[in-house]
Formats: C-alpha cells, sequence, structure tokens
C-alpha cells in the first residue's frame, strides 16, 4: 500500500497510477509486452484533442487494442524534464479499452489533481520520465506493462483491459523535496522536539508526559512562500508518530513522492487537524501538528494504522507547494 489509509481516504483513481495498491501486482517490465496484434493500426488510431488543462476529447476505435505499448506527446510542454526520482502534480483521464468496446474510468480535471510519482505502473513509467513539464501525453497500455495477466479485481481491471491514459503534467517535484525557509524552533518542552534530517524524514522525539487535549501547531520553519488557502491544492512531505507508542506510522518520505491534497476539503482529503493547522502557513515552511483524537480518527481510530480513540497523533509537514488545482 503506497500510502497508509489513516491519512487519507485513497480514491481509486489514484490507486489507478500507483503500481502499489490493490492486491494485484503490476508486471516488473515494459519488455514483457505481448506481440500480439489483431488490429495493428488500431493504438495508431487513438487520438486526442483539445488544450492543456481542460478535459481532453478522446476517441478509441471499436477495435481490439494492439497489445503494444503506444506513447505519444500530444502537446509538447517547455518545462523542466521529469526524471525518476521525481513526483508530478497531474491531471489525467482514463480509459479502460477491453476487446472492441471503451468507458471513461477517471477524470481529474473535474475534481483535483493527482501526485504520480514513487513507483508506478511500468508503462507509466515509461511514458513520463523524460517528459517536461506542461506536456500532455496519451499512454496506451497494454496488460503486460499494467496489471499483467491477473488484472486488478479492486480496480475493475481484467488480465485483458488496455489502459489509455492522457495526462497533462502539472508541476514536478524532487523525491528530496522539503521545506526551504528559516528555523524558528525544534520543539521542545512538553512538546515533541524535532530533529531534521537533509533530504530525508525528520526525527521525532516525543516526552514522557501526557499530550495536550487541543490542538497544537508550531512552525518549525518559517516559508518565505504565499499562504496556504482554503481550496488549494498542497504538496506535502510529512512523518507522523503515535504519541502512545512513540513510533512512526506513516511517511510520505518512504512512499516515494510527496503527497497532495485539497485543504479544507475534510474529511474527504484530510483529518482536521491537517486542514486546521495547516491553513495560513507560508509555502516553504516545516510544521509540528499535534492532533488530538477529536480532530483526528475521533471515537473509531484507525485500527490499520495502529491508531485508537484516545490516540494522539504527531506530524511533522513540509509544505512544498501550493496552487489552485485548475491549469
Amino acid at each position: 500500500m503506497r500510502r497508509l489509509l489513516a491519512i487519507t481516504v485513497i480514491p481509486l483513481l489514484a490507486c489507478l497510477v500507483i503500481a502499489g495498491c490493490g492486491s494485484s501486482k503490476p508486471s516488473s517490465s515494459a519488455s514483457s509486452s505481448s506481440s500480439a496484434a489483431t488490429n495493428p493500426n488500431a493504438n495508431a488510431d487513438v487520438s486526442v484533442a483539445g488544450a492543456f488543462g481542460a478535459t481532453p476529447v478522446v476517441k478509441i476505435p471499436k477495435l481490439d487494442a494492439n497489445n503494444k505499448l503506444t506513447v505519444k506527446t500530444v502537446i509538447q510542454g517547455t518545462g523542466t524534464t521529469v526524471t525518476k526520482s521525481d513526483a508530478m502534480a497531474a491531471n489525467f483521464v482514463l480509459y479502460f479499452w477491453d476487446g472492441t468496446a471503451n468507458s471513461l474510468k477517471a477524470n481529474t480535471f473535474t475534481s483535483n489533481p493527482t501526485v504520480i510519482g514513487g513507483t508506478m505502473l511500468p508503462g507509466l513509467e515509461t511514458a513520463l520520465i523524460g517528459q517536461k513539464v506542461g506536456s500532455r501525453i496519451l499512454a496506451i497500455i497494454p496488460p503486460a506493462d499494467g496489471y499483467g495477466t491477473a488484472g486488478n479485481s479492486q480496480l475493475g481491471i481484467s488480465g485483458t483491459t488496455t489502459l489509455v491514459f492522457v495526462i497533462d503534467v502539472l508541476k514536478s517535484y524532487a523525491d528530496t523535496a522539503s521545506a526551504s525557509g528559516t528555523a524558528e524552533s525544534n520543539g521542545g518542552g512538553s512538546l515533541p522536539t524535532v530533529t531534521a534530517h537533509t533530504g530525508s524524514a525528520p526525527t521525532i522525539t516525543i516526552p514522557s508526559n501526557n499530550p495536550p487535549g487541543s490542538l497544537v501547531t508550531r512552525t518549525l520553519i518559517k516559508g518565505s512562500g504565499a499562504k496556504v488557502a482554503k481550496g488549494q491544492y498542497v504538496i506535502a512531505q510529512y512523518t507522523g508518530y503515535i504519541w502512545r507508542t512513540k513510533k512512526v506510522f506513516d511517511s510520505s518520505w518512504t512512499s516515494g513522492s510527496p503527497f497532495g491534497f485539497v485543504i479544507g476539503a475534510s474529511p474527504e482529503q484530510v483529518i482536521t487537524g491537517w486542514d486546521t493547522g495547516l491553513a495560513g502557513q507560508t509555502v516553504g515552511s516545516r510544521v509540528m501538528l499535534v492532533i488530538p483524537p477529536k480532530d483526528g480518527y475521533g471515537t473509531t481510530g484507525a485500527s490499520q494504522a495502529g491508531i485508537t480513540a484516545k490516540d494522539t497523533l504527531v506530524f511533522v509537514v513540509d509544505i512544498i507547494d501550493a496552487f489552485k488545482p485548475t491549469a
């Protein structure tokens, strides 16, 4: 599982671009693509129209896909080149192509972007690495470069489903991106102490006293960017500890890419403590959040993360970027 569900409810559309979601594993190499070609020109007949940032118009022929990985740069961007160690904020549409039929399964252009990074489907990695920010890419991914012959029942993908993505790359971020402002505090006293490590997760040392009963927000590094406002799409790195156990229960630093969410959209996006504690902070900041149960997972807790109904959580969040979720 790429993101622990205790942080946010992962929408299925995000899982569709991430290799670690669901019960089935994708194939490990694009070189395993099948050579079958019932309709050798079918993939070439897929067309994409429309402007960058708007929902594309995709036309897929009523033919069988030819089982070959097909990648086309529909719009050439002029931004930085995406590397294997980068994560991308992106919008996409996704179609399932089964036999001569196809259907739209996801469209982030009408909702919010998603972050694509870390361990991707092999076909997506081939399609996206080396592209420039601002590009629109068509990726036609056969089973061998997607979820293999097993498919993914959780996502409704069979062993013969070809995935058709059209992806707009909005921005890119290094997997080591972190707070970039001026140090103000490391916590301490009755609060946890935070020790920074360049390019990797900070260490949080939790004191032996009882946690505070209400939400505590402490700015550790003050960024010089704009203030985070409700409705923005925020890119962040984070590490989360349980006060009681004094142990990490989740971290973006170990997942391979930063985390993206819309602030002010709880509980659909993140827990209330994040929305309350991060709103008004500035881009480039590192913020410690001490979150009591009522601002976290309430009376139900989150058993899959080892969080009980009485657990206070400690997060250290680096705000990498924030922007309106439209191109």
